[in-house]
């Protein structure tokens, strides 16, 4: 899987998200680097200000994005491509939604929590095939935001974006080998039992008993003779 991707996805969430916007029609409020005024205070154990928001670097945000997106989406024990491409689902729209959107690619229950069933099924599919279905999710569910007149042209465009490296992602990841487990092979040929290194001697054989047989010019003058004996 792809455990160590977290570090390639992060920058790459982030070149989408920006830097700091307090857009009056986002429901999200202040946001710096992805990470909402609501996000950060829930961090904090404390009510965030937007001083605090916008102070943020992307040394600060990478643990608030490790453990509430991509370790929420257990994005570790996903496919390379797939990954990155929930994890950006996540961070847009949320954990939940973005488990959801993967159940249903994969064909299991949309409980929104990611487990073994749900594994056990994304690793029987095609991985780009699973990453298609999980963008046109998406696309589905951010159309039908009331935001969409304003936020559209946006989302469109970084949905296409994250489409394009979740499949090179995937392209370029190596493809897993299964374990071979070698079997011990035995003589082809059982060797006769030897007592000892010297070969035996070799047995000498009889020569074949020939019995002489009369030819047939004997045998014929032989039964005329007694037939007819010769008178002198």
């Amino acid at each position: 899987m792809a455990a160590a991707n977290f570090e390639r996805a992060l920058p790459l969430v982030l070149k989408h998200e920006g830097g700091y916007v307090d857009h009056p029609k986002d429901p999200g409020g202040a946001t710096n680097l992805g990470v909402t005024i609501g996000t950060l205070s829930s961090w904090l154990g404390r009510p965030a200000s937007k001083a605090d928001v916008a102070a943020l670097t992307r040394a600060t945000v990478a643990p608030i994005y490790r453990a509430n997106y991509w370790n929420a989406i257990r994005a570790d024990e996903l496919p390379a491509g797939l990954d990155y491409c929930v994890f950006d689902f996540a961070v847009n729209s949320g954990p939940k939604r973005a488990a959801m959107a993967l159940q249903r690619a994969v064909g299991v229950a949309d409980d929104g929590v990611i487990g073994s069933i749900t594994l056990a099924n994304i690793a029987n599919r095609p991985v780009d095939a699973t990453i298609e279905r999980v963008m046109a999710d998406r696309m589905t569910f951010l159309r039908r935001l009331s935001t969409w007149p304003t936020f559209g042209k946006g989302w469109t465009a970084r949905c296409d974006g994250v489409l394009r490296e979740a499949l090179a992602m995937a392209t370029a990841a190596p493809l897993p080998v299964p374990p071979v487990t070698a079997k011990p092979i035995g003589p082809l040929v059982t060797p006769a039992p030897r007592k000892s290194g010297v070969l035996p001697p070799a047995q000498v054989l009889p020569p074949p008993t020939v019995v002489a047989q009369p030819n047939l010019l004997a045998r014929i003058l032989g039964r005329l003779r007694t037939k007819y004996p010769f008178e002198g």
